[in-house]
């Protein structure tokens, strides 16, 4: 395979048969088969074999994006609006200001007291349990060590599906299986969640608001049915990501502290840039006693001039989170509005992204760069649900939405020979 003389989506030869060929015994290929799946190398379908992925486990599905000409509008990447984002002079300047007064040194402790009191106040706010807290490198960085922290290759995680493309392509390279949950506006379906947790996935991920890339929330009656789900399962490890905290105003309805074993991260890129990386994290002693143990044999900690930045940032109320949210919702709102007009579905609840079904992915994407509107395909985002395509709104203005909205139906309707008025 790394030398190509094995391609990727080739059919490997069955079981029996390559350990006859290479007379050897059928256990020795069994094992090699699950290595080489366990570490995200190969995948199987049961009666239809096994195949080289498609992808390496560690090529990103960013790679999947068509080249945007110029003059294209990009609404691909996933970024916030820098024109909603804070200046960062203040911020930084403060920090400066801390470390001149005193400098950190090896020994202090990995997360500032400040920080760490109002972070904790915050989550009190919004019902997250008690419990230690850490601070990583971003949402990715936090949810790594936590999954590492509990799993050992070829465990499986439940994760949505839709869902955020990064995290799928975490899950594999840990070695670790995915289990699809299907989701609609309201979050992870319980019955999905349930089957899930069943087939043995001993990890559930979460997005509790503003899922990439269907903009779901989890609604307060979804939540009571996943926790009704979780409490039959309490050995399930919970992972729930809340990277929207900041830029929408959807009540969090946490999972968190309905199993023995749980983390709550919440990033700071959506709403202050993602160059700013940094998540405060929150769960279970356990876990967190070995996140914490784990990083300081790593980086060891996150800079604490970022922890200043972040906390002064968070005290002078910088982003006025009522203002954000709606900034995003009324060009969200006025993209699903103006598709339904056009009779094409789409969702987009919370946060910055839409999602719209299309019967053929490669041609929409296509017929909408010919129209001027770089799209992100569905396949970044999908293990087993239908194609789609994502649709970000920061790019966009209220006026604009409605002509996006006109090049997707034209799209959809050249693309299936369905007409959409």
């Amino acid at each position: 395979m790394r030398d190509g003389a094995l391609r990727p989506g080739q059919l490997l030869p069955p079981l029996r048969e390559l350990a006859q060929d290479l007379a050897v015994n059928a256990n020795t290929v069994a094992a090699a088969y699950r290595s080489l799946r366990e570490r995200g190398v190969i995948e199987t379908a049961g009666r239809r074999g096994s195949r080289v992925r498609e992808r390496p486990a560690s090529t990103p599905r960013e790679a999947i994006r068509a080249e945007v000409p110029e003059g294209c509008v990009d609404i691909s990447t996933g970024n916030p609006d820098t024109g909603l984002l804070p200046p960062l002079h203040s911020a930084l300047a403060s920090a400066a200001e801390n470390a001149a007064r005193r400098a950190t040194l090896y020994g202090d402790p990995a997360v500032s007291e400040r920080l760490s009191a109002e972070a904790r106040r915050r989550l009190d706010e919004d019902g997250v349990p008690d419990g230690p807290l850490a601070v990583t490198s971003g949402a990715l960085d936090a949810i790594e060590r936590v999954l590492a922290a509990h799993l050992r290759p070829g465990d499986a995680v439940a994760v949505e599906d839709p869902g955020w493309g990064s995290l799928l392509d975490l899950v594999p390279a840990l070695g670790l299986r995915t289990v699809p949950v299907a989701v609609d506006d309201e979050g992870p379906l319980p019955g999905e969640t349930e089957r899930a947790l069943r087939q043995g996935a001993r990890a559930l991920i979460v997005t509790a608001r503003a899922q990439n890339p269907t903009g779901a929330a989890v609604s307060a009656g979804r939540a009571a049915m996943l926790r009704e789900v979780l409490a039959g399962h309490p050995g399930t490890l919970l992972i729930e990501d809340d990277h929207g905290h900041g830029i929408v105003d959807e009540p969090l309805n946490t999972l968190a502290g309905h199993t023995d074993r749980w983390a709550v991260v919440r990033s700071t890129a959506k709403a202050y840039g993602p160059d700013l990386r940094l998540a405060v994290v929150t769960g279970d002693a356990v876990t967190l006693d070995r996140l914490r143990g784990r990083q300081l044999l790593g980086p060891g900690w996150v800079s604490r001039l970022l922890q200043d930045a972040v906390l002064h940032l968070w005290e002078s109320e910088a982003v006025d989170v009522a203002v954000v949210s709606r900034s995003y919702g009324r060009r969200r709102d006025a993209l699903v509005d103006a598709l339904a007009a056009r009779g094409v579905e789409a969702h987009g609840r919370s946060g910055m992204n839409v999602w719209v079904p299309v019967p053929d992915e490669t041609g929409a994407v296509a017929r909408l760069l010919h129209k001027g509107w770089a799209v992100a395909p569905g396949a970044r985002f999908r293990l087993a649900s239908p194609p789609g395509v994502r649709l970000t709104v920061s790019p966009l203005t209220v006026e604009s939405a409605g002509e996006l909205a006109a090049a997707v139906a034209g799209a959809l309707r050249t693309g299936v020979g369905r007409r959409y008025d």
